[in-house]
């Protein structure tokens, strides 16, 4: 890593499908994606000539230390809540009981609003400022809801959230919490619908993906996930052999992508490690399996893991697992996450949201399979913590026993 300032950001965006350029000042394209290609989103051009590492500014907060990178003008003043820095923190039964050398996770549940989202938003929340936005939507069942609240708050945006009724209480909480006005709808599809005018006829801008099928989120704000890629190469002693990213839409994995392109690009890195989707039902798997350009829909059911539950995968998800050389593993089954999420708490003192164990699900079947080999390195990326949706744990407790104050009446309900 160096110290500098300055911008690598080329001021345009392209389309990951038909590569298409549009000027950065296309805000008609955030949460829309590309107009020439049907769902595919458009992200930010970099011009790394001249660079021979990560420019790092100091002076500057949270995962903004990185806005070399960024996709920001200079000048702009970053809406920061001190996001990024998490730890990286090693798990040796999970790398014992899995086969492999090594295992660590990134845990991203110690940002600001308890989950990696918080790097989106405050890259996307920038942007809003940049541009002049009063008014930010986001159609979210939970912790991308709660960031872009947080964030906006920080800046002194109004936010409008678009969720469903079925999403835990914790989340419409935090979401409600941090000022925003939060509304629930019938159906996934009317939440992007009501988006989409209210950006055609309000000028609000969009913080997360309207199209339908799913392109992806708000292309600046994609970026903000590149910066775990930089922290895990400042944290680990070698690149990792393997990251397995928890997938709805792919916002995460495509800008980890991006960020370990960078730092191959850069000469930081010698290969880019392979990246693994763990997605509930499978979308990107049939995709790669069957060469198509499409990623679903699939057929799904109720799922623990609910924020990435869906029945689509993106085109952008798909270039950033066929760049990586990657893969994808479907984990459909609820007792299997819950029982996962219980063992790594109880046995590694980690907590993780049923989103986010779908990583550590995924990475136990790929090694079990032989998709990764025993001698590998590998990183799950805990993206949010287990305390947004406690009620789904509980379910798998049994109840605290009240007893006397008795040594005798404690042995007999200890295990």
């Amino acid at each position: 890593m160096t110290v500098g300032g300055g911008t690598a950001y080329a001021g345009k965006l392209a389309c990951v499908r038909c590569g298409a350029e549009y000027a950065g000042a296309a805000l008609e394209l955030v949460g829309a994606g590309c107009p020439a290609c049907t769902a595919a989103n458009v992200l930010p051009v970099y011009d790394l000539t001249g660079l021979s590492a990560v420019p790092v500014t100091s002076d500057q907060p949270g995962i903004f230390r990185y806005r070399a990178l960024l996709p920001l003008s200079p000048g702009v003043a970053p809406v920061s809540l001190g996001e990024g820095g998490t730890p990286v923190v090693e798990l040796p039964r999970l790398a014992r009981s899995t086969g492999l050398r090594q295992v660590w996770v990134k845990d991203e549940s110690r940002n600001p609003t308890w989950s990696y989202k918080d790097r989106l938003a405050a890259v996307a929340t920038t942007t809003a400022v940049e541009v002049g936005a009063e008014t930010v939507v986001v159609a979210s069942t939970g912790n991308h809801g709660a960031a872009v609240a947080a964030y906006a708050a920080r800046a002194g945006l109004r936010c409008v959230v678009l969720t469903l009724a079925s999403v835990p209480t914790t989340m419409k909480t935090l979401m409600q919490a941090y000022g925003a006005e939060v509304v629930a709808l019938p159906k996934p599809a009317d939440r992007w619908r009501l988006m989409r005018e209210l950006v055609a006829a309000r000028g609000w801008m969009a913080m997360s993906g309207f199209a339908d099928p799913p392109a992806g989120s708000h292309p600046y704000g994609v970026d903000g996930y590149k910066t775990i890629a930089y922290e895990l190469i400042e944290q680990l002693p070698a690149a990792p052999d393997v990251v397995v990213v928890p997938v709805a839409y792919g916002d995460g994995l495509s800008g980890i992508a991006r960020g370990f392109a960078d730092l191959a690009a850069l000469g930081v890195i010698s290969r880019v490690p392979r990246l693994i989707a763990a997605e509930p039902f499978g979308p990107l798997a049939e995709a790669l399996a069957t060469g198509s350009d499409t990623a679903g829909p699939v057929p799904v059911q109720p799922s623990v893991a609910f924020s990435t539950a869906s029945p689509f995968g993106t085109r952008q998800s798909l270039a950033a697992l066929r760049g990586s050389g990657g893969a994808a593993v479907a984990t459909p089954d609820n007792d299997e996450i819950m029982a996962e999420q219980l063992s790594l708490a109880a046995t590694s003192g980690v907590y993780l949201e049923a989103s986010s164990v779908t990583a550590a699900v995924a990475l136990r079947k790929a090694a079990a399979s032989g998709l990764i080999g025993p001698d590998a390195t590998a990183v799950i990326i805990g993206t949010s913590t287990g305390l947004k949706d406690v009620g789904a744990t509980a379910a798998r407790l049994s109840e605290v026993p009240v007893i006397e104050p008795t040594i005798v009446a404690l042995d007999k309900v200890l295990r």
